[in-house]
């Protein structure tokens, strides 16, 4: 398993919304609900429309079995207002051309992130870089690491500096002025 990084650069997430939403709108909606969300990815794929007719998702993490509550931020739900008009309660958000009412797999949904990273040149990315980028931004407009650990459901502040990029943005920037 790779290690993978959030995207850091506003300009980047731009660009990788542009050319998902020229390619495939279900591509485009599931790379907004990543980075909007934080959830896992594991926890997005199984989502269904009636999921998204709420104004928050409420889920069981597939991971942690744990009950959680995510607010839909206003943006969000704009962009899924449109996408499940005419879709019925019952269809998966992220369907796959196989099957008659599947979820794309996790396999699916990294070639999607692998294909628009490699349309940017990024590096380190995997289905994880979502969740990452949504906590790396979150961090920096909010600077509460308390709340973004309660989020992610991590045991410690360090866990979630380390997981999100902080702890790698600081060694980076003292890397660039040290000399010998």
């Amino acid at each position: 398993m790779n290690f993978v990084q959030p995207i850091r650069d506003p300009e980047v997430i731009r660009a990788i919304k542009h050319y998902l939403k020229g390619k495939n709108e279900r591509n485009y909606i599931l790379f907004l609900v990543g980075i909007n969300s934080g959830l896992r990815i594991s926890d997005i794929l199984p989502l269904r429309v009636a999921d998204a007719k709420k104004p928050y998702f409420s889920i069981r993490e597939t991971k942690t079995k744990k009950q959680k509550r995510i607010n839909i931020t206003p943006s969000l739900r704009r962009e899924l207002k449109g996408y499940i008009q005419g879709k019925e309660d019952y269809e998966y958000l992220f369907k796959s051309r196989e099957g008659v009412n599947k979820p794309i797999g996790r396999s699916m949904a990294y070639k999607i992130l692998r294909e628009a990273a490699d349309y940017v040149s990024l590096d380190e990315i995997g289905t994880h870089t979502l969740r990452k980028t949504f906590g790396y931004h979150f961090y920096k407009q909010t600077k509460d690491i308390a709340m973004l650990q309660e989020i992610f459901n991590h045991s410690s502040q360090n866990i979630t500096k380390k997981y999100i990029g902080i702890n790698q943005d600081g060694m980076d920037n003292a890397m660039k002025g040290f000399k010998i």
